[in-house]
């Protein structure tokens, strides 16, 4: 039966509607279709959602969810109807040369949520009851069971912003030792923290300016906050590491102002992780030169890093739902991306 959907459209600025569409179907013998058990609101919707990102037509958005599989394709071996899965916030085929190098946001097939396949055929976003997953048996990550309820949101970080900030973290070069500094207290940025520790650093810097998001960093590891920005920030930094900065930097927000803070972060031969989506980036290549930085990012292979993490998730050994401060169901969807603009919220999680 079609037209019985409910998806959440994004139709001008600042106007997020949930609107009734055409329920997805399987059109390939590699497709799955997933109802969605929960979904959530990314930073990088933002964009988007106050122009920053233009569009010129109503567009489906969202690209984090957790569900159960309701069909699957002839072609489809990995999953089964009834099986709790993760989607990660990009579908690929996890076969291609670029995937078999861990890079499956690049996959030679795959794509985003939210637009045409590249057969043209139509993928739905994420903040919907329903979605139609091309290449399931490369995109979609089962658990080995029906999850507690109460371990959903921890698996829902799993899709996208758990694995960015460890994606930052891994850039980085993090490792057992290492000092680190996380610009930006966004939900990507907490995860960084949290990451950072998950993965041995010594001693993690988190700049933040608001008291909630600090409490948050702390409980995950942070174990100094800076509240300056700019120059000031950079040498209360250097101060804190020996007078010449941080090891590791994972910039977390994507502006030319964060990305500026970071590179004045790092000490020389210092390594910056970036996972913010660049606007109005410009880079100092000769100060970079000068001082041995290096810089690795881009958008985190989920589906690479996945197997690792929901292990971790799963044996509770890190709790990165936590950073959901905002449960809402989905018809409240637009008072979620409000609050979340407004900076009422971190990061807001919504129930089907």
């Amino acid at each position: 039966m079609l037209g019985v959907m409910r998806a959440t459209v994004l139709h001008e600025v600042r106007d997020i509607r949930l609107d009734t569409v055409d329920d997805p179907r399987l059109v390939l013998d590699t497709d799955a279709v997933v109802r969605a058990v929960a979904s959530c609101i990314c930073g990088s919707d933002l964009w988007p959602y106050r122009g920053e990102n233009p569009f010129t037509q109503p567009v489906r958005i969202g690209h984090e969810l957790v569900g159960i599989v309701e069909q699957v394709g002839s072609g489809v071996s990995t999953v089964q109807p009834g099986d709790f899965v993760i989607v990660p916030f990009a579908y690929s085929d996890n076969t291609c040369a670029v995937c078999e190098r861990g890079v499956h946001t690049a996959c030679l097939n795959g794509g985003y949520w939210g637009g045409d396949d590249r057969q043209g055929h139509f993928v739905d976003g994420l903040q919907g009851e329903l979605v139609r997953v091309p290449f399931a048996d490369g995109t979609l990550v089962k658990t080995p069971t029906t999850p507690d309820e109460s371990l959903v949101p921890h698996l829902l970080t799993l899709a996208d912003v758990f694995p960015t900030g460890h994606h930052a973290a891994m850039c980085a070069g993090v490792t057992t030792g290492s000092t680190v500094v996380v610009v930006g207290d966004g939900a990507v940025g907490l995860s960084a923290v949290l990451a950072a520790k998950r993965l041995g650093a010594d001693r993690v810097v988190a700049m933040s300016r608001h008291a909630d998001r600090q409490e948050l960093a702390r409980r995950f590891g942070a174990d100094e906050i800076v509240a300056e920005r700019g120059d000031e920030g950079a040498a209360t930094v250097r101060e804190i590491f020996d007078g010449i900065g941080a090891d590791c930097v994972l910039e977390c927000v994507g502006t030319n102002d964060s990305m500026k803070q970071a590179l004045r972060s790092a000490r020389p031969g210092g390594q910056i992780g970036y996972v913010g989506v660049p606007h109005g980036v410009q880079l100092n290549v000769p100060a970079m030169f000068g001082r041995n930085l290096g810089l690795k990012g881009g958008p985190a292979p989920v589906r690479a890093y996945l197997p690792e993490l929901l292990q971790d998730v799963l044996d509770g050994v890190i709790t990165p739902g936590d950073v959901f401060d905002l449960s809402l169901p989905l018809d409240q969807v637009a008072e979620g991306y409000r609050a979340m603009d407004e900076r009422r919220a971190i990061k807001t999680l919504l129930t089907l």
